[in-house]
């Protein structure tokens, strides 16, 4: 990176609820694959935002502007999905600019993002991708991106492409009709059959990994609606895929922890000090692992061939 001026200061921000009309949620630990699970058809009711999430929105939208050729920013994910939750859900965003960007620009990204970290607890959850404009077409082409507090560079996966024409929320600019080339069926089904057997089902060797909260909220929320997707081309949110992994045959212990860490009250601060798995995390990953491998063989030997039919 080259050693120059630093960015303008952050503006002041719009009032709440400018850019409300706005991802995603990432993939354990960043690890090289998709970046979302299934998007339905149906496109959903327009959730609120809440202020304060409208209010983060609006403050990286009037900062993002003045530093690039901006040309559309929108959201996808929980947020434009209709299942977001404050503080919980990831804010997955994508912006299209006229080019890609300079050294310059990037590094100026990477100070956006950490001032906006730094004052904004909800920031952490912000990741956006960054498409150049005569870039968009090719889903394995690799964007620069900010993530989990960092930038990378990482692709827009096709469901995310599918999420983005059926409900993406416009922040700013021309809607992903315009900009972004549309996914197919079979596209959509060959990459999540890929994502569940080159990611997950290997994924499963590495024990020690399940004993985190989003390894397990992830595997198992993608195996429910992958599964439904793959079956008749529709999409379910978050908290409907619980009820799927019942039908699934799912271990009801394993559902209720993932509902009541993702929809219950919130959960005090771990106490301080280095965290230890307990007995419960243990057995959490034993039931986890045990359902998910052969789960995931079922649905791939039964829709291993097959595009969903059309919905109706």
């Amino acid at each position: 990176m080259t050693s120059t001026p630093g960015p303008a200061p952050l503006p002041e921000p719009a009032p709440p609820g400018a850019a409300a009309e706005a991802t995603g949620e990432r993939n354990p630990a960043d690890r090289a694959t998709p970046d979302g699970v299934p998007p339905d058809r149906v496109t959903p009711v327009r959730p609120a935002t809440d202020r304060a999430t409208a209010h983060l929105l609006d403050r990286f939208l009037a900062a993002l502007r003045p530093r690039l050729p901006l040309r559309a920013l929108w959201a996808h994910g929980s947020l434009a999905g209709g299942d977001y939750q404050q503080g919980r859900s990831d804010l997955d965003l994508i912006a299209i600019v006229d080019r890609p960007c300079t050294p310059e620009e990037e590094r100026q990204l990477g100070e956006l993002h950490a001032t906006l970290d730094r004052t904004d607890p909800l920031a952490a959850k912000l990741h956006c991708s960054y498409l150049a404009a005569d870039e968009t077409a090719d889903p394995a082409h690799i964007h620069l991106t900010w993530a989990h507090r960092e930038l990378k560079r990482r692709t827009v996966t096709p469901v995310t492409r599918r999420e983005l024409h059926t409900f993406g929320r416009v922040l700013y600019g021309d809607a992903p009709t315009a900009l972004l080339p549309p996914v197919t069926d079979a596209e959509l089904a060959t990459f999540i059959r890929t994502d569940l057997r080159e990611f997950w089902r290997p994924a499963l060797d590495e024990p020690e990994e399940w004993l985190q909260d989003i390894w397990v909220d992830l595997g198992m929320l993608t195996l429910a609606r992958a599964t439904v997707t793959l079956r008749d081309g529709t999409l379910i949110s978050k908290g409907e895929a619980l009820a799927v992994l019942g039908e699934l045959g799912a271990p009801d212990e394993v559902i209720a922890d993932i509902r009541h860490r993702r929809y219950g009250p919130a959960a005090p601060p771990p106490p301080p000090g280095p965290a230890r798995p307990s007995d419960r995390l243990g057995r959490r990953a034993d039931l986890t692992r045990a359902f998910l491998g052969p789960a995931i063989d079922r649905t791939l030997a039964t829709y291993g061939h097959t595009f969903p039919a059309p919905p109706g």
